[in-house]
């Protein structure tokens, strides 16, 4: 049993219940975390909101507005987090926020614009290194830091064209920043998931192809839950994994293993 009683975790890209950040916040929930969600603009504070209802973290849990795109409100969030409560000191991070302009992942990868390619990478991999310069000054004890990636960052998948370079980007930034934070004691990893059916998965064209090819190759012969993807999260970002940094873990049935 994962006991985090007494630790606060911070979740930024948890947009629905239907997102993979949605089963990691509710297994860290059911550990005993606080959670602290993150929400992009005023208009889905309700939202958030709301959402820590679900999680049962009505009166206990803290939601404040964040662009992560902007480094005034990545400072600002972390200022909020520190006075919110006694002792102002976070334990865990989780990363959940990537995004690549709808014609990036439409179009040939070869036709991928300039201002697509920045917006991709300051979004899901720039952002990761902006909120863990935030959180460590306040994970005094130590902590994790965990983002979430894709296979498609090692192999070529259909429509995800950018999105796949930046997700190597990203677990190229795991490595380097857990060799930077590492003297602090504050672990750095990634899961890297199974394709899911999440409201972001949509605007990827032949997801369903995806899905069939896991279920035809993967070892387990299906695709991965979303909450077997939240146990995994839980356990990288407790105790039990004290000595595991840099790492990037998959949890997609097999489907990674395989050739053809």
């Amino acid at each position: 049993m994962i006991d985090l009683k007494g630790k606060v975790a911070v979740v930024f890209g948890l947009a629905n219940k239907r997102s993979i950040a949605y089963s990691v916040a509710q297994k860290l929930a059911e550990a005993g975390a606080t959670l602290v969600l993150s929400y992009q603009s005023e208009r889905l504070q309700r939202e958030a909101e709301e959402l820590l209802e679900d999680l049962g973290q009505t009166g206990v849990g803290r939601a404040f507005q964040c662009d992560v795109s902007r480094d005034e409100e990545i400072d600002a969030v972390f200022a909020q987090i520190a006075a919110a409560f006694p002792i102002p000191k976070i334990d865990i991070l989780i990363h959940s926020v990537a995004f690549a302009p709808a014609d990036a992942l439409r179009n040939d990868f070869l036709l991928t614009s300039r201002e697509d390619f920045r917006i991709a990478h300051d979004i899901s991999v720039y952002s990761l290194i902006a909120l863990a310069r935030g959180a460590a000054p306040l994970m005094t004890d130590g902590g994790s830091i965990l983002t979430l990636t894709y296979y498609g960052g090692e192999k070529v998948f259909p429509n995800y064209n950018v999105m796949g370079v930046a997700k190597a980007a990203l677990e190229s930034t795991v490595r380097y920043l857990a060799a930077s934070l590492g003297a602090k004691n504050i672990r750095v990893n990634a899961v890297s998931a199974g394709p899911i059916r999440t409201l972001a998965a949509r605007g990827i064209g032949d997801f369903n192809q995806i899905l069939d090819a896991v279920t035809l190759r993967a070892p387990l012969h299906r695709n991965v839950e979303q909450i077997e993807v939240g146990n995994t999260a839980l356990f990288l970002c407790s105790p039990l994994a004290s000595g595991i940094t840099g790492e990037i873990t998959f949890v997609d049935c097999g489907f990674n293993i395989t050739g053809v």
